[in-house]
């Protein structure tokens, strides 16, 4: 491609990310031409429809077009940018693209997650780009580092928040002591949180997240079908109460781990709440910020903090992975290529260690103590703390584990369940990141 033509661009959406991606690119032509080495230029931008309002956008209106297959399809489009989300028809769109040389630039976690093998084999039969930069933690700078600057160093584990409406919630929770459904309406009002907060309050946003994470991480082909998911909504005022007496604050955390097995290393990757100690490097992270905890073999513990989400912040990574694009375009080069060598085996939930923070309510009797710490011993599970609080109708047991297989974990709370003298399980959360 000669330096002389502009890199044409179709833009795949134009919502509250696309819309920032187009102003961006108006207010910062000149810095861009400098740093690729050729202006870029809208081809055409696919939306749903025509004849919506679209404020003060500085864009020829008649670049708009719904026809979003005939628009990737043309010769002079150099690089696709999909920010539409969602698995179809977004897959079918990229799939053509790269197959036909055409680079792509996209935010959509969801597919990568599902789907992310057979984007990177197009694009390797295509000869193009992939890029995804802004699918994880918004403008944090995080997946090319992963990708690149750590490819001479063995990760891991890698620790995150990747959901901006739920550490809004839990750090609301945390710092007034509301309930999950206030803090939940307060996020709502505040336009933190979706109509419907599903994918976020159930862990399915943060899961698709930790696939994309552990994939690049360990070298190794992860979906979010891989990915043991709980949500926060059962998390309690009282659990952070209980949190804090604790000296630890609750995070919903993604957690990828690389460990060694029987028949060798393989990977866990998880998304739940989990109680975490203050001195943590994730616990001071409040609002509806994002971060990610690296910890490599040489590199040593790593941090990655900034906004997660929003138009700006997501338009900004966007904006970097299409000037990566258009300068691979112009030398005729290309990015990385996936890494998946490894092909490490992904263990279930239950063969992670970890350790639980576990709320009954209690008989108040003679022995109860006594019986309760039967059943851990039962299932091999030491105990680190107890506490007993209440008396009579309000008698409670609140108990911290030591680090354990998660089944068996799981287990001793079942059997736990089954005494008589255990009026209720109240709460059971796992613990993460201190010394167990």
């Amino acid at each position: 491609m000669s330096s002389t033509r502009s890199v044409r661009l179709a833009l795949l959406g134009c919502g509250t990310v696309g819309s920032e991606v187009v102003r961006l690119l108006h207010e910062q032509a000149a810095d861009l031409t400098a740093r690729i080495g050729a202006p870029l230029e809208l081809a055409g931008i696919a939306v749903r429809r025509l004849g919506r309002e679209r404020g003060d956008l500085p864009v020829d209106p008649s670049l708009f077009t719904t026809d979003a297959l005939s628009l990737i399809k043309r010769d002079d489009v150099d690089v696709v940018i999909e920010v539409v989300g969602g698995i179809e028809p977004a897959r079918s769109w990229l799939i053509e693209s790269l197959r036909a040389g055409k680079s792509v630039v996209t935010a959509n976690k969801a597919l990568l997650a599902e789907d992310g093998g057979t984007l990177h084999a197009a694009a390797a039969e295509g000869g193009a780009d992939l890029y995804y930069e802004a699918s994880v933690a918004g403008a944090i700078p995080l997946l090319r580092p992963l990708r690149e600057s750590l490819h001479g160093d063995r990760v891991t584990q890698v620790t995150g928040i990747v959901n901006g409406t739920t550490n809004f919630i839990l750090s609301s929770m945390a710092a007034t002591g509301a309930g999950f459904d206030e803090a939940l309406e307060e996020a709502t009002e505040l336009g933190y949180a979706e109509a419907d907060p599903t994918a976020d309050v159930e862990g399915f946003d943060a899961a698709a997240k930790a696939a994309i994470l552990a994939s690049l991480a360990f070298h190794t082909r992860v979906t979010a079908a891989d990915v043991f998911r709980e949500g926060m909504t059962g998390v309690t005022a009282g659990d952070m109460a209980s949190a804090k007496e604790m000296g630890c604050t609750i995070k919903l955390l993604c957690i990828a781990q690389r460990g060694s097995g029987v028949e060798g290393d393989t990977v866990s990757v998880r998304v739940h709440p989990a109680m975490i100690p203050l001195s943590h490097p994730l616990a001071g992270v409040g609002d509806a910020f994002n971060a990610v905890f690296v910890e490599a073999e040489a590199a040593g513990p790593l941090m990655f903090y900034g906004r997660g989400a929003g138009g700006r912040p997501t338009a900004s990574a966007v904006l970097g992975d299409i000037v990566a694009a258009a300068r691979n375009k112009l030398t005729g080069t290309r990015a990385p290529s996936e890494s998946n060598y490894a092909s490490l085996a992904v263990r279930p939930i239950g063969e992670s260690m970890t350790r639980y923070h576990i709320s009954l309510d209690v008989a108040e009797r003679p022995g109860v103590l006594a019986t309760v710490a039967g059943v851990f011993a039962q299932h091999e599970v030491s105990i680190a703390t107890v506490r007993q609080s209440g008396r009579e109708d309000d008698a409670k047991l609140v108990i911290v584990t030591h680090s354990a297989p998660d089944a068996a974990l799981a287990a001793t709370v079942e059997a736990l369940s089954r005494l008589d003298i255990v009026r209720s399980i109240a709460s059971v959360l796992r613990v993460e990141g201190g010394a167990g």
